[in-house]
């Protein structure tokens, strides 16, 4: 394990893009690679580099764990720096539901905003965490948690929380046994919001 280097960016993308449905590939319906991991991986080590750390096999990252310590700030960045990168590659949605799990990341680039919401505000930062298949359930995940948070706890941060689509249950036992537990938001959707302090 180790921080993140700009060399590792294909391979941040491909690992974003292998477990972007409901923790399984989404290539299959997104054949776009690197949609997944404009919205939900590489904002993050371009925006706050010093928080994104990775899984390396010895060829390429196999895994990351990405984030920010301040969530309200990063929405605003990725407003003001992230999005004007994408906006022609990914125009805006122009109404109406999103149909395909295509169409639903390209709305949430659209709407950082998203991310702030005020059950979180005792929460402050903010992660993503993805390993391909084969190496997990082999303490990885935990490993990157630890150094993560710890880099929080570093920077003065106490509390932490991730967005997770509620039906992953493989992810949400892993995340139980970290000791996260849920915030309770109104009317969250799929997702589930999860948060623990950052001392380990």
């Amino acid at each position: 394990m180790r921080p993140y280097r700009l060399e590792d960016r294909d391979a941040l993308y491909d690992v974003c893009a292998r477990t972007a449905d409901n923790g399984g590939d989404s290539l299959p319906v997104i054949p776009d690679l690197e949609l997944a991991g404009s919205v939900f991986a590489e904002p993050y080590p371009v925006l706050e580099p010093d928080l994104t750390f990775v899984v390396d096999d010895g060829q390429r990252a196999v895994g990351y764990i990405v984030g920010t310590a301040d969530t309200a700030t990063f929405a605003r960045r990725f407003r003001e720096e992230w999005l004007p990168r994408l906006s022609e590659r990914y125009p805006a949605p122009s109404g109406g539901e999103p149909q395909s799990l295509a169409e639903r990341f390209v709305s949430l680039m659209h709407d950082p905003e998203r991310l702030v919401l005020p059950e979180l505000a005792d929460y402050p930062a903010h992660l993503h965490i993805a390993l391909l298949p084969s190496y997990q359930r082999s303490g990885f995940g935990r490993e990157l948690m630890r150094v993560f948070l710890g880099a929080l706890r570093n920077k003065g941060v106490e509390r932490a929380h991730l967005c997770m689509v509620t039906a992953n249950t493989p992810a949400r036992a892993f995340y139980d046994r970290l000791g996260f537990h849920v915030i309770d938001v109104p009317d969250p959707g799929p997702v589930t919001y999860l948060g623990r302090e950052t001392a380990w």
